[in-house]
């Protein structure tokens, strides 16, 4: 098997070295338009959600192998461009991927037991398989985005050596993106500008057009030039030139380049010489000089492997930076995840840097960011280095376990640390390090936090690691119920998009860490859970019910990416709306008052709403209308939604009139014990009649245990309430209960809420 790989390789590399180059690039970039092209007129069904593990979507496979080659093969003086070879070149990468492919299962499945335990086979299966049909899952529009702000800290000492500084490097990865991205439409434009302008020549010398095209040319050189740029973009591999699409300076772009036949080793002699279980060149440089120009061949590696070369070139020429260069890498990543979703933590106390003394070693520790929003609190451990390592599965198991190891593991152990510390006590303070000596900087209460999300954040992808990684054995959740959840900068830039509320984005994580915390059940990346939510909602509840009672013995949702990746699609990507989860408007409207308000407990609010089902949504929209528009003639309205959840107890209140809590208090526990629930969320809302919600906030019901002189009307209310002729069925899973009023009382008549007050004291006034 290993050795029908490596003869593969070998024919692949004498049919590339034998041909021109640029020709070479262009058939290949060609293909690749013509099967997008394709995609985009297949019908929905048929349609390939992503490239992963697409054994048929060879082109990118080949820009690899043509990269690899031209790194390591001096140009031969005698080259011919052969489109037979060339289909050859494509059956022979579909079958080097296949063979690889079986050797990862071959070689995988006889691991009995390793570093992570009885999940190491197939733990090494996913690592061999996803280095091979791994090819720079990112979405290119937002290269520009990532590198801008990954750079940023380093800005000074970019210019000093290559001139330039983040947002000039940023603004270069971008345009090496959109190259390859949009090359060939661009390039399809400018042909036909520059040929109705000879066309408009022609007709004003009243010639043919073949009889004009030089004097054309002469008086138009700028446009021919232009012209020639295109052609060459279009059947040339121009659109891979970075000299000519970035205004990126020759000095940094040559440290991210190979010369020709400068790379040594992979194609060297030896196991797995020129396979993809050989480290391919373009995780290393993700350049290729060819004459005095510089050519992204492989666009998709381009965002780690350009990162990685170009922070390590940055060292090389300026090594007394190491220690500073660390230090910025330190800063910026673990702030990152509170600076990108900034928005969606609004009022948060962020720590950073926090020491507490561990009761378990009685030592000092420290943990990176820990972030405190409502009753939401997340524990972000991060870190600045390289996300995987560049050494393959195949030649060194071990260093790619290492990897995760010190990835997930030591992120894992340090949040399993501070969790500890949190549970040691009814509170714990926390410390600042200020000039060598511990300064307590807060408290904190882990009964405050409904929801306690411990992170684990790389800077790059860590995909498909970074979900897979609850099998290893040593990842459980922690305090048997908060599972640990591995993120990147990349998706966080993804996510601050699709998900820009603080009660959007909260309630993601709330199911995040529920399908963190659940073994056999893999999707591939953040975007896939993200594709999931979107379409779903409460997906975890949908996996749970496969893996239920033994049902399935593996779950895996492949694909789910797919509203994700489309939104990142075409040129006007950023001014159409990104997908959301649908609610009705009168619904949207609470969630808005809620966001607004921001009082003590709405993402609970947010968090309960948002678990609703669509019929469930559909009802509760029904009861804030039908209710609200009555608040003309009546100072306060109330509803329970309630089904196989929690209850959700609203009350609505006339805009402008003070609220009686007493009575909204009252009225809550009623309805909790009309119910029978062991919890009820509360939410009060200042709403006026023509659908204008003012302010809303959720508040603590208090559900009697038992019944006593001084709350017995209460319990005459829920007696009433829980009558068959005031519920109102609106199909399950959601039923409402709602106060019925047919016909207004006396002002001294006994109010009809049974608080046994007269009606002009309690709600008549």
């Amino acid at each position: 098997m290993l050795k029908d790989m490596e003869a593969t390789a070998a024919r692949m590399r004498e049919l590339i070295v034998a041909m021109p180059p640029h020709d070479l690039l262009g058939y290949i970039y060609a293909q690749h338009i013509m099967r997008a092209m394709a995609d985009q007129g297949a019908v929905d069904e048929q349609r390939k959600p992503d490239g992963r593990g697409d054994l048929i979507n060879n082109n990118q496979f080949l820009l690899e192998y043509v990269h690899a080659v031209l790194a390591s093969d001096a140009a031969p003086e005698d080259v011919t461009f052969d489109e037979t070879r060339c289909a050859e070149l494509y059956e022979l990468g579909r079958k080097l991927q296949e063979q690889a492919m079986f050797f990862a299962m071959a070689t995988s499945a006889d691991t009995k037991d390793g570093v992570f335990g009885p999940d190491t086979a197939d733990i090494e299966f996913r690592a061999k398989s996803t280095w091979v049909v791994l090819r720079g899952n990112r979405y290119q529009v937002l290269e520009g985005e990532f590198y801008r702000y990954v750079l940023a800290l380093h800005d000074d000492v970019l210019k000093e050596v290559y001139g330039v500084g983040a947002a000039e490097i940023a603004e270069g990865f971008q345009a090496m993106a959109d190259a390859t991205r949009s090359g060939h439409a661009d390039a399809i434009t400018e042909m036909m500008k520059q040929f109705e302008a000879a066309q408009t020549f022609a007709a004003a010398q009243d010639k043919p057009l073949q009889d004009v095209m030089d004097a054309w040319a002469a008086a138009n050189a700028e446009q021919s030039n232009a012209a020639g740029r295109a052609v060459d973009d279009m059947f040339r591999g121009g659109i891979a030139n970075v000299s000519r699409h970035t205004k990126l300076p020759p000095t940094l772009l040559a440290d991210l380049a190979y010369r020709r036949g400068e790379e040594t080793e992979f194609f060297a002699a030896g196991d797995f010489a020129g396979t993809p279980y050989r480290t391919l060149p373009a995780r290393k440089k993700p350049l290729i000089q060819l004459g005095s120009d510089y050519y992204a061949v492989d666009p998709c590696f381009a965002r780690d492997a350009g990162y990685r070369a170009l922070l390590h070139n940055l060292l090389q020429r300026k090594p007394d930076y190491k220690k500073t260069f660390e230090d910025r890498q330190k800063t910026m990543s673990e702030a990152a995840f509170a600076d990108i979703l900034a928005a969606q933590l609004p009022g948060a106390t962020v720590f950073q840097e926090i020491y507490y003394k561990d009761p378990a070693s009685t030592q000092w520790s420290e943990n990176d960011t820990l972030i405190l929003v409502d009753d939401v609190l997340f524990l972000v451990e991060a870190k600045a280095g390289a996300a995987a390592t560049i050494a393959s599965p195949a030649l060194d198991f071990g260093r790619h376990a290492q990897s995760v190891q010190d990835l997930v593991l030591k992120a894992y152990n340090q949040c399993e640390r501070f969790f500890n510390y949190l549970n040691s006590a009814d509170e714990v303070p926390l410390y600042h390090l200020v000039d060598g000596q511990y300064e307590e900087c807060g408290r904190v209460r882990h009964s405050d936090y409904r929801v306690m999300v411990p992170i684990g954040l790389t800077v790059e992808s860590f995909s498909p690691f970074s979900t897979y990684c609850k099998e290893l054995p040593q990842v459980e959740p922690l305090l048997g119920r908060h599972a640990f959840v591995s993120l990147s900068v990349d998706d966080l830039f993804v996510l601050k998009r699709f998900l820009p509320t603080p009660g959007e984005f909260a309630h993601y994580m709330e199911v995040r860490q529920a399908v963190a915390g659940m073994r056999r059940a893999h999707l591939f990346d953040e975007f896939d859970h993200l594709g999931a939510y979107l379409t779903k909602n409460r997906f975890d509840q949908d996996i749970a019910e496969q893996l239920k009672d033994g049902k399935a013995n593996l779950v895996i949702w492949d694909g789910m990416s797919d509203i994700v990746d489309r939104s990142f699609e075409g040129e006007d990507w950023e001014s159409g709306p990104f997908p959301t989860q649908d609610f009705p408007e009168e619904v949207l409207k609470l969630l808005g008052a809620l966001d607004a308000t921001r009082a003590r407990g709405w993402l609970s609010a947010e968090s309960h709403i948002r678990d609703l089902n669509e019929e469930g949504r559909i009802n509760l929209a029904k009861m804030l209308s039908d209710l609200r528009q009555t608040l003309s003639q009546h100072s306060a309205r109330y509803f329970v939604l309630s089904g196989d959840g929690q209850p959700l107890f609203t009350w609505l209140q006339r805009y402008g009139q003070e609220i009686d809590w007493t009575k909204v208090n009252d009225k809550a526990s009623a309805a909790a014990l009309a119910t029978k629930a062991l919890n009820v969320i509360g939410v009060v809302a200042q709403v006026s009649a023509d659908g204008t919600y003012h302010q809303a906030q959720s508040f603590a019901v208090h559900i009697p245990t038992a019944r006593m002189e001084e709350n017995a009307y209460i319990y005459e209310d829920a007696a009433r309430m829980a009558q068959p002729r005031r519920l109102v069925n609106l199909k399950q899973p959601k039923n409402v209960i709602r106060r019925v009023k047919t016909k207004e009382p006396g002002r001294n008549e006994p109010c009809p809420c049974g608080s046994g007050l007269k009606y002009k004291k309690c709600h008549g006034r």
